[in-house]
């Protein structure tokens, strides 16, 4: 809720905001200043974006904070910069050069050649400085006080992996520690180069870590290699064309116009096939009581036995998540007390 002071009264923010994070700020940073430019108390976000990292971090507000895990499934996709030919602890632009090429650092072609390996699906391990947690401890807490610990693999997919630009560290980035995310150009005349930077495109799968990955190509080229910059620019549905940054979020606060840029529950879960509910079930789920079958009066879209499913009232408002036992086609003809669990209520 948001308290309008000039009325003493509240008005409900509940949807998903986009925000285009800026630089230097944590995704805990954005949601605090988020709370006090809207008045909101319940905002969380849907992934976490490394503070030097920019790009779409997806917020939910009020109700829709319930719905955060049914979107943090989705698909990413990020533009990265990759250093090759220099490797840090933290595997990052931030960390502690541990290692240096000794050597002639690849070409195009062998870079293309290794990166087109780590297309499809794969098993990493999580980076040291991390937030995962190993016995309720987070990684980084044990990394800060100088421990590594063995951490198990996890699977990941990258859908897609296109390079844009492969071109010699420029000096001022070198000397910055830092690239500018995306920039191309022609090679740089002089004395053969201690770093290339590879810009490119990844889509890939929740719980990828982008720096792990330009780790392991670094390590697959034989040169090293540590992410220099990065930009989230989709996360599921929401582009970075659709992500405000702070000064607009701020903007619209102070004219009372954040509910244009708002997207409502019902929008966000409009992939998610909805149950239409007789007047007496959609009453009983606003009391967080399961849905007998025979009080579904209409059916979207297909699903298997166990999925989630929208649950909405007559006049289309979005009352819960259900979970389903049987198929779409088997709904239709389900023995008498089958019922529709609740998973959320949202109304």
């Amino acid at each position: 809720m948001k308290l309008d002071l000039a009325q003493g009264t509240e008005t409900a923010l509940d949807g998903v905001l986009v925000v285009n994070k800026p630089a230097g700020w944590t995704s805990h940073d954005v949601v605090a200043r988020v709370r006090v430019l809207l008045g909101v108390a319940k905002v969380g976000h849907t992934g976490t974006l490394d503070p030097a990292a920019t790009g779409v971090l997806v917020l939910c507000l009020g109700k829709a904070t319930r719905i955060a895990e049914y979107l943090v499934n989705a698909d990413k996709e990020y533009r990265a910069v990759l250093r090759l030919g220099v490797a840090t602890d933290t595997q990052d632009a931030t960390g502690t050069v541990i290692a240096e090429a000794g050597g002639a650092l690849p070409d195009r072609a062998a870079i293309e050649a290794v990166m087109g390996r780590f297309v499809g699906s794969h098993r990493q391990v999580p980076p040291m400085y991390s937030a995962v947690k190993i016995q309720g401890v987070p990684l980084y807490k044990l990394a800060r006080a100088g421990r590594t610990v063995d951490r198990p693999a996890r699977d990941f997919t990258v859908r897609s992996l296109q390079i844009l630009s492969v071109i010699p560290t420029p000096p001022e980035a070198a000397r910055a520690g830092d690239a500018q995310v995306g920039v191309g150009g022609a090679p740089l005349a002089g004395p053969p180069p201690t770093t290339i930077d590879v810009t490119f495109d990844v889509v890939c799968s929740k719980g990828t870590y982008v720096r792990t990955l330009c780790a392991d190509i670094g390590e697959a080229l034989g040169v090293g290699g540590h992410l220099a910059g990065l930009e989230r620019r989709r996360a599921g549905r929401f582009g970075i064309k659709d992500a405000l940054t702070l000064d607009d979020l701020a903007g619209l606060a102070g004219r009372e116009a954040v509910g244009t840029r708002l997207h409502a529950l019902a929008d966000v879960l409009d992939d998610v096939p909805v149950l239409t509910l007789d007047p007496r079930a959609a009453d009983g789920v606003c009391h967080g009581v399961a849905v007998p079958a025979a009080q579904v009066i209409g059916m979207e879209g297909q699903w298997e036995a166990g999925a989630c499913v929208r649950l909405q009232a007559a006049d289309g408002r979005l009352l819960a998540i259900g979970k389903v036992p049987c198929g779409s086609e088997d709904l239709k003809q389900a023995a008498p007390g089958t019922v529709i669990a609740l998973e959320k209520v949202l109304a």
